[in-house]
């Protein structure tokens, strides 16, 4: 099958965003999924289960970015990397960042079912935190992880109840 014919699978991508707007959902029709909540957890949990399920090379970083690595013929170029984010913010949409993250995994699904192998890596990545309406401000573990922002001053920022975003990474594991 050459890569022009390829097409996703609609229907699919339809359905892993029904099943992500189930975890968290609000009465109106959203998601309340905050950072490293247990909601955020569980949405978390599904998609790495979901990344192994098409054989993805899955790491977590020290901020909780999840990784999903899909291995190209030559490893020594640079990746392409697209992604998003699974948290929301308070009462949030229903697509706002997971659409980022379910779309790349539709994607690396599409050449999975074909058995097609890119030339380069292909990543997916979830963004811990990136809305950044638990633990303000927004984008600090992409910020720490692209060395904008230190670690230990991301560890330390803390939600309305004072709790640290450090000791919710370790919560939840």
């Amino acid at each position: 099958m050459s890569a022009v014919s390829l097409q996703v699978n609609g229907k699919r991508l339809q359905e892993s965003l029904e099943t992500m707007a189930k975890i968290g959902a609000t009465p109106g029709g959203g998601v309340q999924r905050l950072a490293l909540s247990d909601e955020d957890k569980q949405a978390r949990d599904l998609f790495v289960q979901w990344l192994r399920e098409i054989e993805c090379e899955v790491t977590i970083d020290e901020m909780g970015n999840i990784f999903g690595r899909r291995p190209g013929k030559n490893r020594d170029l640079p990746a392409v990397m697209s992604g998003s984010h699974l948290d929301s913010q308070p009462k949030g949409g229903r697509f706002d960042g997971v659409l980022g993250v379910m779309g790349a995994l539709e994607v690396m699904r599409t050449l999975h079912d074909n058995a097609i192998r890119t030339e380069r890596d292909i990543v997916i990545v979830d963004w811990t935190n990136e809305e950044g309406s638990r633990f303000a401000p927004a984008m600090v573990s992409s910020g720490v992880w692209v060395g904008r922002l230190e670690r230990d001053w991301a560890y330390g920022r803390t939600d309305i109840h004072g709790t640290m975003q450090g000791e919710e990474l370790e919560r939840i594991g």
